[in-house]
């Protein structure tokens, strides 16, 4: 009897970030426990680098491709206002955007939408 074969994570993570809205939600999960502490140290790059893999270099050539990814490299150790509306940018030229919103109060269900957009990051 031979195991079925499986198949690697990385294409299939790639595949589903290409909808822009799994994109939007698998980053706000990360930003989530980034809030809580729980991010370890080049984390928060994977996966900004995954998101760039399945939004950015279709759209991109190599050139504008490799720009963009040494800006997210100068950009994440910085800390600061500056850092956000540069984060902000990065998302946008991917077509995302960072937004805020409600946390989730003790009281509610864990399952239960709370998240009301308040402000979104415009473009500096």
């Amino acid at each position: 009897m031979t195991m079925p074969k499986s198949l690697p994570y990385h294409p299939f993570k790639i595949s589903n970030l290409k909808d822009p809205n799994y994109s939007a939600g698998y980053l706000s999960l990360i930003f989530d426990e980034e809030e809580e502490g729980d991010l370890e140290t080049g984390i928060m790059r994977k996966v900004l680098r995954d998101v760039f893999e399945a939004l950015g270099e279709p759209i991109m050539s190599a050139e504008d491709a490799k720009l963009h990814l040494e800006k997210l490299d100068v950009l994440l150790p910085q800390s600061g206002i500056a850092t956000i509306y540069a984060l902000a940018n990065w998302l946008n030229a991917l077509g995302l955007k960072l937004t805020v919103a409600v946390a989730e109060d003790e009281g509610e269900e864990s399952g239960s939408v709370s998240a009301v957009e308040l402000v979104e990051v415009a473009k500096v």
